[in-house]
């Protein structure tokens, strides 16, 4: 046991969880990473699922071919179907732990719907406990499909002003790929990437292809192309210190970002 190590222990015995000192001495310990050879990739939901064959078959094609060089955790959005039952719910005065798990229910069905697409060539998808045997499914497929809804259900925490999940699937597989240790976390979405308005809706819209979460928090653009807290664990995060948001519809943006080129808008947590 390293000098450190042995700190450690004897300020985990003494001292509350909170203690300041016990939490400095935690930040010192050397951190492990689990899979730092592995990349998520987040599948919108809204994006790209709900586009339905048209948009979710060439990206199919895409994944399979990466993964002969990649190890892949791809995780599912809800889109569109998780928005109508949250607009049910909330008019029915259900709390944020209810959303939570309803929202859930439509990231499993897309997982499921993908993984069935994939099962073919032998990637599946995983859920719950299934998450342990993620490895093994790298080491053998180099794939494997999740959901991307964090696991809080009834237990996430409201937002200070509504009650939506604040914690939905871009944040769920950023955690994921952080938890892991992960070497790069691409959200695959339907426009080119970050823009200084909504491109869909502003005519005036400005591309940006590199920005610090600072930059966009000052700009306004907290929520315009990932969830606001994304953006609160990029910066907090030890492992993936960057994300990147590339626009799936384009045949290759994927297969190019998977490459390590600049496609897309990355957004970096200083």
């Amino acid at each position: 046991m390293t000098e450190t190590t042995a700190a450690l222990e004897a300020l985990l015995m003494q001292r509350s969880l909170t203690d300041a000192q016990l939490e400095a001495a935690a930040e010192t310990a050397a951190d492990f990473r689990i899979l730092p050879d592995a990349t998520v990739l987040k599948i919108g939901g809204q994006s790209v699922i709900d586009r339905g064959r048209a948009a979710v078959y060439p990206l199919v094609d895409e994944i399979v071919a990466a993964r002969g060089s990649h190890k892949l955790l791809i995780g599912t959005g809800a889109g569109t179907r998780a928005r109508h039952l949250y607009s049910i719910a909330a008019g029915l005065n259900l709390p944020a732990g209810v959303l939570a798990q309803l929202g859930a229910s439509v990231a499993d069905q897309n997982a499921a719907m993908l993984g069935q697409l994939l099962a073919r060539h032998g990637i599946s998808a995983v859920d719950g406990a299934g998450l342990s045997a993620v490895p093994l499914y790298l080491a053998e497929v180099s794939g494997v499909v999740f959901s991307g809804m964090p696991p809080y259900k009834l237990w996430i925490r409201p937002a200070a002003e509504s009650v939506i999940p604040p914690y939905r699937t871009d944040a769920g597989c950023f955690l994921v790929a952080e938890q892991f240790g992960c070497k790069a976390m691409i959200y695959v979405k339907d426009e080119d990437g970050l823009y200084t308005a909504n491109p869909k809706t502003s005519k005036d819209a400005t591309f940006i292809p590199k920005i610090s979460v600072d930059e966009m928090k000052a700009k306004g653009l907290q929520d315009s192309i990932l969830e606001f807290p994304v953006l609160d664990l990029l910066q907090r995060a030890c492992h993936v210190r960057q994300v990147q948001i590339v626009n799936g519809l384009v045949p290759g943006n994927l297969t190019r970002a998977l490459a390590g080129e600049h496609v897309g808008t990355i957004i970096t947590a200083r």
